[in-house]
């Protein structure tokens, strides 16, 4: 909703200052279809000449992040604690039974509790894939936790694609305005035996080219980049919460503390108090015993 407020916003007090300044919107409205076409045209085309058809269909979706903002909301990161907390714990008392939910997660009756996990593939076998290695006996448990930086480095650099692909677009389109001003330039100079009042219509046709290069690239393309980027941050901190609780387990901290490592590590304003935590991991154990 913030998103489509923004959006709001910048075009209403462009154009109403303009008009509040005396301007007219005749010559943009008659321009504005060629020069989108020219502009607008030019930028999807160097967009798709400079990215590959996944990452376009990957930077497609994640616009839509623009509005709907992160996936993860506070109580998945309390959810994403106590699923923890149950594999943790059970790791521990049955390493064996432990296989048979880090081998089958979507038949696991302890996945299965927290559903929107268990839905996003990335975050269960980030889980499992740690817990598996957990069991192989590395002589260094630093050996897992070094592969498990490794993939969230690689996994956080393609997430940022997106991003980056969107600000390249934003800094082509002041250019590629002033690549359509050019345009209109020629234009008007074939015309130059015309009379002024026609030529000023001409030249201020001309001059929507750049208005509309910079205009969405600053009033829009790039806003929605920056957006973009602060969304798959904070959905990385999902990871990162995985990250801390799995690696204070590999080094045979106690369950408890484990799990608060992990929440004192997520960041406050998705952090589940500590109380309404103690909630969620007393009702668990007494649905254990």
């Amino acid at each position: 909703m913030i998103g489509i407020v923004g959006i709001v916003v910048v075009v209403v007090m462009v154009f109403g200052g303009y008009l509040a300044a005396g301007g007219k919107l005749a010559i943009i409205l008659h321009s504005l279809p060629y020069e989108m076409t020219m502009i607008g045209g030019a930028a999807i085309g160097a967009f798709l000449i400079s990215n590959d058809m996944a990452a376009v269909k990957h930077t497609l979706k994640d616009i839509g992040k623009v509005f709907k903002g992160p996936k993860w909301k506070p109580e998945d990161y309390r959810d994403l604690l106590c699923l923890l907390y149950e594999l943790i714990r059970l790791g521990r008392e049955n390493a064996v039974a432990l296989e048979e939910h880090t081998e089958d997660p979507e038949e696991s009756t302890i996945f299965s509790r927290y559903p929107r996990i268990q839905a996003d593939r990335e975050s269960v076998n980030l889980i499992c894939d740690t817990l598996r290695s957990a069991s192989l006996n590395y002589d260094d448990p630093h050996q897992v936790e070094d592969v498990l930086e490794k993939r969230m480095e690689s996994n956080l650099h393609h997430a940022m694609h997106s991003s980056h692909a969107l600000q390249t677009v934003a800094d082509a389109l002041p250019a590629l305005g002033i690549v359509a001003a050019v345009l209109g330039v020629i234009k008007t100079m074939s015309s130059i035996d015309q009379p002024p009042e026609i030529l000023g219509k001409l030249i201020g046709g001309a001059l929507v080219g750049t208005f509309l290069g910079v205009f969405l690239a600053y009033g829009f393309v790039g806003p929605f980049a920056t957006r973009v980027k602060a969304v798959t941050e904070e959905d990385h901190n999902f990871h990162a919460l995985i990250r801390e609780v799995l690696v204070a387990n590999l080094h045979n901290h106690a369950t408890n503390i484990c799990i608060e490592v992990g929440r004192q590590n997520t960041p406050s304003h998705i952090r589940p108090s500590f109380n309404d935590l103690e909630e969620a991991l007393k009702a668990l154990r007494q649905a254990a015993a």
